[in-house]
């Protein structure tokens, strides 16, 4: 059996110059025969399709591939547009981002499945074992076979869906180029044009230029030091003036821990307590979920999200769990009226480690440039 055999014949005139996938001149798949995909004998085994429900099945795959191109565009649209800067941009962008990715990808697997279930023939096929080196007649049917498939899925003969396909399969080619972006070090939050991620609105001052109060999470109400009076109380509190800047308390969100004076061991900084009463992010140091679970006889402090546990009379190091270091301690005191208040903000980023690395990157790379 010769390649000859195998090809479909088709006027030279229609034979494009090059089609991307396709041998290049001189090594043709398409023979010197003529219609590619019209086989004027039947084959036994192979069912071909309906060629006016092919023409339509072509129409819906070339719509699927345009929305592919047009979902895919939105991506990288929706990378620029969309920037992060608290939760409620990030929410968003994670949305934008998705929603396109997926349509994206979607349109273009569905047209493929069309593609080849409306479009190229069906075979009914036997598998036969063979020794694992194939003999050279078999070798030439594979080629043939390829040869006469090429031809059948019409991907030389209907332009329409090679080149939408083409351009559908164009700009998903940079999504990943554009996810490459974020790998770039300097857009940790180390960086100097990212230092907000490492400060909090505790080191701010209110309208009347005084350190801010703690107040009960949920009421607003301030606390004084005198009331909070009861050894193992907690509370959950945040910044006087921020209970509904969600970006804000997403790092300033505080737990507030009372001891009597001989619990508290030397991990804690004393100096930053008042009257036995310590405040401590209620920010995971893992992934930043809330460490709002806390048992009062051991003094641990749990995360419900992974298990970490911290021991709060020490400083909330981590005793148990994959989080990396200690939750930050905030230096409280009282001002003039007996009511609790930050001395400073934090002297170290709140949240997840990789925070803390992208600290000592900046300080590697500023020190390199000193």
């Amino acid at each position: 059996m010769t390649d000859n055999e195998h090809e479909i014949e088709q006027p030279d005139e229609r034979v494009p110059k090059r089609v991307i996938g396709t041998p290049a001149p001189g090594t043709s798949m398409l023979g010197a025969t003529e219609q590619p995909q019209e086989v004027e004998h039947e084959v036994p085994g192979v069912t071909l399709q309906d060629e006016a429900k092919a023409r339509k099945a072509e129409k819906i795959v070339a719509l699927c591939f345009m929305v592919t191109f047009l979902a895919a565009i939105g991506f990288i649209v929706s990378y620029v547009v969309f920037q992060v800067g608290g939760p409620e941009a990030t929410g968003v962008s994670n949305l934008a981002l998705g929603s396109t990715l997926t349509v994206a990808i979607l349109g273009l697997a569905i047209g493929i499945v069309i593609w080849v279930r409306q479009i190229m023939p069906k075979y009914s096929l036997i598998q036969e074992r063979h020794e694992m080196a194939s003999a050279a007649p078999d070798r030439d049917v594979v080629a043939g076979t390829f040869i006469q498939g090429a031809n059948e899925s019409g991907f030389v003969k209907r332009k329409l869906l090679r080149r939408t396909l083409l351009l559908a399969a164009a700009p998903l080619g940079l999504v990943p180029l554009v996810l490459l972006r974020d790998l770039d070090n300097s857009k940790m939050p180390g960086a100097k044009f990212n230092q907000t991620l490492r400060h909090t609105v505790w080191g701010e001052k209110n309208k009347e230029g005084k350190p801010l109060r703690l107040v009960v999470e949920g009421t607003g109400q301030p606390i004084r030091a005198a009331d909070f009076n009861s050894p193992g109380g907690i509370l959950s509190v945040v910044p006087e003036g921020y209970e509904h800047d969600l970006n804000a308390l997403a790092k300033a969100t505080l737990i507030l821990i009372k001891f009597r004076p001989e619990e508290i061991r030397s991990g804690t900084r004393q100096n930053w307590t008042h009257d036995g009463i310590v405040a401590y992010s209620k920010i995971c140091t893992h992934v930043g979920c809330p460490a709002a679970l806390y048992e009062q006889n051991t003094h641990h402090i749990l995360c419900p999200c992974h298990q970490s546990t911290f021991d709060a009379a020490d400083g909330a190091k981590v005793i148990f769990g994959p989080a990396a270091r200690p939750l930050p301690q905030l230096p409280i005191t009282v001002d003039a009226e007996g009511y609790l208040i930050a001395q400073h903000d934090f002297e170290v980023p709140v949240g997840p480690s990789y925070w803390e690395r992208g600290d000592a990157e900046a300080a590697v790379r500023e020190g390199g440039q000193a």
